[in-house]
């Protein structure tokens, strides 16, 4: 069946009292037999709206059988929510990933107000906001209509959390003269260096009210680049560093480490190894890199890689890779250093974070090298 003829139907189907002629009646019945024949080979999208066409012409059994099939090919995350791999970004106006999470809540509320499923799939809908931004007007309407009108009341939980920070209840008093914004709950506070303690790092959340809540904790701090350990959100890197040699048969790549010598002369390859669990947009990598090396490649420009566009810029000590867009998966990053100065060297730190959602940013170790002569 074309999209055109199951959008057409679906607008016929807030209408069931219109009357139609006898030509439309009979084409209508053959698409609805059309849609319980071949239903399970359509689209997510187009799949949400024959459930409720069937549903509204009294096709229950179909309109069921269309939901459970949905239900279970859904992926259920603790931290993401329920959401279908195959709602990904498309150029088609009938392969929208918002739209298609909004009518699919619809469809679960209007047809089977499965409370539970339908508060997992708006979990989705705000965890996708958090790390990108809804392309259109219409996305954003179907959202808001989908967050405010199905499932839970999140929005009416006006109850506090308890938090506690060391093993303390945050105290009434920090929280006084804090705003809250209006609708999230949305608060903010902080400690001097005076009162920072290292039990502080462990944070206890209890949420007795339904829905959901998260936050982020920052602890900012000086130390020496070469001290750094890693550290890692649901946007993590692993940086490495290989020495590169040419053999009569192929490239050899030497995994470096703090102990190794690298003499003047040698080409260093760098690989960066980026995961992420979530589509993401707006990131921001910055490598830095030793005084003693020098980047074999110095102009900045547009590079395409597996599926992955972004910008490469070279400056006089980092080496920076800007993302507008970063699909779920595994991306692997290589460039070329020549060591051109001896000594002792600091070789820095790896960072990257979404600006969209400052919250999720990762850091590789800093290692010190030897180059000799």
């Amino acid at each position: 069946m074309a999209h055109l003829q199951i959008h057409y139907l679906y607008m016929r189907s807030f209408f069931p009292e219109t009357p139609k002629s006898i030509d439309v009646r009979n084409a209508s019945q053959y698409y609805y037999n059309q849609m319980k024949k071949y239903w399970l080979s359509a689209s997510l999208y187009d799949k949400g709206l024959m459930s409720l066409i069937l549903s509204r012409t009294q096709n229950t059994e179909t309109a069921q059988d269309i939901l459970n099939s949905l239900k279970e090919t859904s992926v259920v995350s603790d931290e993401l929510g329920s959401y279908w791999k195959q709602n990904e970004p498309s150029w088609f106006w009938h392969q929208a990933p918002i739209e298609t999470q909004a009518l699919l809540i619809e469809a679960f509320s209007e047809i089977n107000e499965d409370t539970k499923t339908i508060d997992e799939l708006k979990i989705w809908l705000l965890k996708n906001k958090q790390t990108n931004k809804w392309n259109t007007t219409k996305a954003t309407a179907s959202a808001i209509y989908s967050l405010l009108l199905q499932g839970s009341n999140w929005l009416g939980e006006t109850e506090m959390l308890n938090i506690k920070i060391g093993g303390k209840p945050l105290s009434e008093s920090m929280l006084k003269n804090t705003a809250k914004e209006v609708g999230t709950g949305y608060f903010k506070t902080s400690w001097d260096e005076n009162h920072i303690a290292p039990e502080m790092a462990t944070v206890e959340i209890e949420k007795t009210s339904d829905g959901i809540v998260w936050g982020g904790l920052y602890w900012q701090y000086f130390e020496d680049l070469d001290k750094i350990t890693s550290a890692e959100t649901p946007l993590s890197l692993h940086k490495k560093l290989f020495l590169k040699t040419n053999t009569d048969t192929s490239e050899v790549l030497t995994e470096i480490r703090s102990k190794n010598k690298i003499k003047i002369g040698d080409l260093i390859r760098v690989r960066i190894e980026i995961k992420v669990d979530r589509a993401m947009e707006f990131i921001h990598m910055k490598d830095m890199r030793a005084s003693g090396f020098e980047p074999v490649n110095v102009l900045s420009h547009y590079k395409w890689q597996d599926g992955l566009g972004y910008y490469e810029s070279t400056k006089d000590a980092s080496t920076n890779f800007f993302f507008d867009f970063l699909p779920k998966g595994i991306y692997v990053f290589e460039y070329d250093l020549r060591a051109n100065n001896s000594g002792n060297f600091s070789n820095g730190i790896t960072t990257i974070q979404c600006m969209y959602a400052p919250e999720f940013s990762s850091h590789s170790e800093g290692t010190r090298l030897k180059i000799g002569l």
